[in-house]
């Protein structure tokens, strides 16, 4: 397939834009290393139910209801309510659950609790497991109130500081317990383990209260999950023969020991193996890994990615790693922060080959693991940027006019037309691979010191890490830039996107709660701030030929806000190493969170108008093996023509485990 047939725009709905990704470069593996994507593709969306049961306690029988609806519906398909239940279910896929994967809120549904019943009662309910009438009624009396009642379960995660985040949250990782005892039963854990050494508490576990007493339900093998995490590792397994090296093979053994036994040390030895292993051209995630779904950060969200290496653009990153010695002795922090010696970074640009869990549909464009900040210390980190993902993001987003509607002025336009792309892919670089890794805890500093506030403020670390050295002359030294005025461009963009228009995402009336935009909308209300006196950064309004007026970001010095990123990033950095969780929380509270509700009106207004769809996310290819005439596998191709109706009911049918 040519590049310029290749549609990467597909279908649209609710506030989603669906995407394709290329394999660029796959034809050119050998059919071995083809043939270990295949496998860890497989291990890869066994732990698509997994996610769905984490996201919320319902999320897995309603999501069955309604495809039993969708496939075997005899009546109306054009009627507003089955249109309505039609777009549910596509975002019900979308976010792997009934809430929204960006805000955490509840979806509203747009049919009616009466078609649901009846539409139900007429389907093929044997498909889900159900024979009897009785069966359906008990399952539509526990489903009905989740769907249809606001004020049941309406937020998956809540971090509002005067609440109960763990009562409040519909995320399903505990069950029973209050905010108070969560913290209290793993606070005795770290109390009685290894204090330099410390695995991650609650990583791979459902927290119960059961008669008054609480213990963790693991999940691995023969345990909650078990289902799935034996498929999964029945195709990891299946995955090692085709190993490129005995250190990929030895990772992949630890991690299926992991999933057998629950063993957060195991976990660890894993990670550090994983990190080992530099040589292959393919890798892969696969676990219980991010905590951005746990209001106290402290459970793992199930994911998988399977990759190889795009190895012209990973030139750069290795340009990135191989001075990341110079990068943490001029970073603008106290020294107390700084690592004295930076070991084991490394990072690569890939290709996605196929995405699971908690990345699809909606995908990070970078990763920088192991989270734990012990291991980061001694041994390192793996940083990598999604070369193909990225590259779908910009060419779909071509022709839009998004630039034209919110950036100031043609000469501001022009500079982000000619280095826009290849700053943000640098800043996505210099974030995973320098900023996550970057700077120290001090002794007796718990890892998780900053509760709900954590993950905002190490986004913002990582952000700010690499807004400070995008502007740095070392960049264009190192070749990674070719002119002095580039790094403009991202500064514009990430003040514009900050300050007005990542506000698309939010729902009126509603407060910025997803870690990452509180990050972006901290570092650039903050700064606007610290630059006000000076006039660094403003908001101007600009009359347009309709007579309609629009706000516009101007940034008078471009060399002051640099300045004032450096004095962002030191005091971010502060708060982390010494786990300072009070000037955490003054600053999420003051710049992360609130809305001007004049100003988002304007911004909902303006994307309505371009007709941009605020979200994207991706539909994965379609692994087919080709067999010889002896039977034989003779090649395996990426296939890009499945809808994503047929994939996401593919993947329930095919996948389908708990």
């Amino acid at each position: 397939m040519k590049e310029n047939i290749f549609n990467y725009a597909d279908e649209r709905f609710a506030d989603v834009q669906m995407l394709r990704y290329r394999l660029e470069g796959f034809e050119e593996l050998t059919l071995k290393q083809k043939t270990l994507i295949y496998c860890l593709a497989k291990a890869t969306l066994y732990g698509r139910d997994i996610t769905f049961d984490q996201f919320g306690k319902y999320n897995l029988r309603i999501r069955k209801a309604l495809e039993c609806i969708y496939t075997s519906y005899r009546g109306d398909r054009n009627s507003k309510d089955f249109s309505g239940l039609t777009e549910y279910l596509k975002r019900v896929w979308f976010s792997n659950g009934i809430y929204h994967h960006y805000g955490c809120d509840k979806f509203i549904p747009t049919f009616s609790e009466s078609f649901l019943r009846e539409a139900l009662q007429h389907s093929d309910y044997q498909s889900i497991g159900l024979s009897e009438e009785g069966s359906i009624d008990t399952l539509l009396q526990t489903i009905c109130p989740v769907i249809f009642n606001p004020d049941l379960l309406p937020k998956r995660v809540n971090k509002a500081a005067e609440e109960d985040i763990i009562l409040t949250s519909a995320c399903n990782y505990y069950e029973g317990v209050s905010q108070a005892e969560v913290e209290q039963f793993y606070e005795h854990l770290k109390a009685t383990g290894n204090a330099d050494r410390p695995v991650s508490y609650g990583l791979n576990s459902t927290l119960v209260k059961t008669d008054g007493k609480i213990e963790e339900e693991v999940w691995r093998s023969g345990g909650k999950y078990g289902a799935a995490i034996d498929k999964i590792t029945e195709w990891l397994e299946k995955a090692i023969p085709y190993t490129e090296n005995e250190q990929q093979a030895k990772v992949i053994r630890l991690l299926t020991d992991y999933y057998k036994t629950g063993d957060l040390s195991v976990f660890d030895n894993y990670s550090i193996e994983w990190l080992k292993e530099q040589d292959g051209r393919v890798d892969f995630l696969n676990g219980f890994i991010e905590v951005y779904g746990d209001p106290l950060g402290l459970k793992g969200s199930w994911e998988g990615i399977v990759e190889y290496k795009d190895l012209e653009a990973t030139r750069r990153t290795q340009i990135i790693s191989g001075n990341a010695q110079w990068f943490e002795d001029h970073s603008p922090v106290d020294s107390r922060f700084r690592k004295p010696i930076v070991k084991g970074v490394t990072a690569n640009v890939i290709c996605a080959a196929m995405l699971g869990g908690d990345e699809y549909p909606s995908s990070a464009i970078g990763i920088n693991l192991p989270n734990a900040d012990w291991i980061r210390a001694e041994h390192g980190s793996k940083s990598v940027t999604i070369s193909n993902l990225t590259r779908a993001y910009s060419k779909a987003a071509k022709g839009n006019g998004f630039r034209e509607e919110f950036v100031i002025d043609r000469e501001t336009i022009s500079l982000i037309d000619r280095y826009g792309d290849k700053t943000d892919d640098l800043h996505t670089d210099l974030h995973e691979c320098l900023g996550h890794g970057s700077g120290r805890l001090l002794p007796g500093v718990s890892s998780d010191a900053l509760k709900n506030y954590g993950n905002t403020i190490e986004e913002a670390r990582a952000d700010l890490f690499g807004l400070y050295y995008m502007a740095d002359s070392r960049l264009l030294e190192l070749g990674l830039l070719d002119n002095a005025e580039a790094y403009k461009a991202q500064y514009y963009t990430y003040m514009m996107n900050g300050l007005l228009t990542q506000m698309v995402r939010i729902e009126p009336g509603k407060l910025i709660e997803e870690s990452h935009m509180q990050n972006r909308a901290l570092i650039a209300r903050w700064a606007f701030d610290l630059g006000k006196d000076a006039n660094v950064v403003e908001l101007v309004s600009h009359t347009d030929s309709s007579g309609k007026s629009k706000t516009f970001v101007r940034i008078n010095d471009y060399a002051a806000l640099r300045t004032i990123f450096a004095q962002e990033l030191a005091e971010i950095q502060r708060i982390k190493s010494e786990g300072d969780f009070e000037a955490a929380r003054m600053l999420v509270e003051k710049y992360g969170i609130q809305i001007d509700p004049m100003l988002h009106t304007e911004i909902l207004e303006r994307y309505r108008e371009l007709g941009i769809a605020p979200y994207k996310g991706f539909i994965n290819p379609r692994l087919t093996v080709v067999y010889g005439t002896k039977g034989q596998v003779a090649d395996i191709i990426p296939d890009y023509t499945e809808s994503y109706e047929h994939q996401m009911l593919r993947y329930s049918q095919e996948y389908g485990t708990l």
